[in-house]
């Protein structure tokens, strides 16, 4: 497979990272971890990880944008393309030994995503895709599972931390779904269960009050696989709302059909 020079410029950086990531791991007790919020951590791996990425992509593209999950908007924000980075998703699995964490980076070319990167710097899986040209998992096409019935499925989930008022209606869409499908998995880590979905570990994903960093590459890796994302409303705005479906198409309708079942659109928008 011909990769494109940005997806060679992303794998690059996402495997540094997650050098970094591996290098690390044997002194955790002496790293600094603040809290942003509750449930919400970041440490200085993050941000190592992060300036590591920053500086991959702007030695070779200092006049694109950037948008990262610790530095927030860097570089040209009026370039017809922008970085989307997670340097470090699932911190608190990370900090804890729990060996389920990733890297994410996306590029958005003129607002659609072109590139995708997700590695898994324990397992040593590197997931891609390019616009238009399927997704890989260590250069082996993947696609979604066959699933077409919630309980068939194995439905992938987390819980909104971020936004804790939309616990109550959270709590009723992960009752109904754990009634229904064959079993639910809540692994900590966003960018890496849409990665399973597009290689058929998962049947079906949900979670609200997410952020553009957690979707973005594992939307276009889905997507690339055969596989559908759309927002809480159907739709294709879950950057924006961070409300976020991905699954094959025939678990789309029923899945959404069990959480606007119960949904809470004035929570979800609470800040």
């Amino acid at each position: 497979m011909t990769r494109s020079a940005h997806l060679n410029i992303a794998i690059r950086a996402a495997m540094r990272a997650g050098d970094i990531m591996r290098r690390e791991r044997n002194r955790l007790h002496q790293l600094h971890i603040e809290t942003k919020a509750p449930g919400d951590f970041v440490s200085e791996i993050d941000r190592a990880c992060e300036a590591t990425i920053v500086r991959a992509i702007q030695d070779m593209y200092p006049e694109h944008g950037i948008l990262a999950e610790e530095g927030g908007k860097l570089g040209n924000q009026d370039s017809d393309h922008l970085w989307i980075i997670d340097p470090l998703d699932g911190t608190t699995n990370y900090l804890h030994e729990h060996p389920h964490f990733c890297v994410s980076i996306a590029l958005r070319v003129r607002g659609v995503m072109q590139d995708a990167v997700i590695y898994d710097p324990l397992r040593e899986e590197l997931f891609t895709a390019t616009r238009g040209e399927g997704a890989q998992l260590n250069d082996r096409r993947i696609r979604c599972s066959r699933a077409s019935a919630v309980k068939d499925a194995l439905i992938g989930t987390g819980f909104p931390i971020r936004k804790r008022r939309m616990m109550p209606s959270y709590m009723k869409m992960y009752t109904g779904f754990m009634s229904e499908a064959q079993d639910i998995r809540r692994s900590g880590s966003a960018c890496l269960d849409l990665a399973y979905i597009a290689c058929g570990r998962l049947d079906g994903f949900f979670e609200p009050g997410l952020k553009p960093w957690d979707m973005a590459a594992g939307a276009l890796i889905v997507r690339e696989a055969g596989g559908v994302v759309v927002d809480f409303d159907g739709g294709d705005d879950y950057l924006r709302s961070g409300e976020v479906i991905a699954a094959p198409f025939k678990m789309i309708a029923p899945m959404l059909q069990q959480i606007q079942a119960h949904r809470n659109k004035a929570a979800a928008s609470a800040e």
